[in-house]
């Protein structure tokens, strides 16, 4: 789950931060590109939908850098790099805030609620420096096995129970772990003979944990 920017922020001191920052909602359908908004210095708050950052290689293979759901944060600033070689992408119908850098480094710890927007956007950045990290620790892992079992593994932790739910589709996992669609399900099939993990549909159970 995403942090909240406005975390003890109340709706009238929220709608008076927005108009501080010179905020303004933008609407997107399935499919569409996010990528023609000019990004740099622009921070972008998912109101409603699912994003995703992706970028081909030279082949052409799809690489899913980040995804964003509700009240996730991006922008060239915060999120994982958007550059020439990424497009941004709404995989569903999409509300997107957008508000400007420069607008945030006018705020002041004098008005309180500046001083908890500023609080929470540094605790944001915490949070995505944790998510780049195990990024990190996925694809270091130099077969396709072992990326699977880091990433289900994390999952794992993070829910606090051997049976996870794949959070896309395995099109978008194998994307996301960076590999062969076609080779991760047979590594999926072989975890499964062995009986190392149970899977049912989206549904992973991890049995040797």
């Amino acid at each position: 789950m995403a942090l909240d920017i406005f975390k003890k922020i109340d709706s009238e001191d929220k709608t008076l931060l927005l108009k501080d920052l010179e905020a303004n909602i933008v609407y997107f359908e399935k499919n569409d590109s996010i990528s023609a908004i000019r990004l740099n210095q622009v921070i972008g708050i998912v109101n409603e939908g699912y994003i995703q950052i992706v970028k081909s290689d030279y082949y052409g293979n799809n690489v899913i850098i980040e995804e964003l759901y509700k009240d996730s944060v991006f922008g060239s600033n915060i999120s994982f790099s958007i550059n020439e070689g990424c497009e941004i992408l709404a995989k569903e119908d999409s509300e997107i805030l957008l508000f400007d850098m420069a607008a945030v480094r006018n705020l002041s710890n004098d008005k309180e609620y500046h001083y908890q927007f500023l609080l929470n956007i540094s605790e944001i950045f915490m949070g995505i420096i944790s998510q780049r990290n195990e990024r990190i620790r996925i694809l270091t892992n130099k077969t396709i096995r072992n990326k699977l079992l880091e990433y289900f593994d994390i999952l794992s932790k993070k829910t606090g129970s051997r049976m996870i739910r794949l959070p896309f589709s395995y099109t978008d996992m194998a994307d996301y772990l960076a590999v062969d669609r076609s080779a991760m399900s047979r590594e999926l099939k072989k975890l499964k003979e062995e009986k190392i993990i149970e899977v049912k549909s989206r549904r992973i159970t991890l049995l040797n944990r």
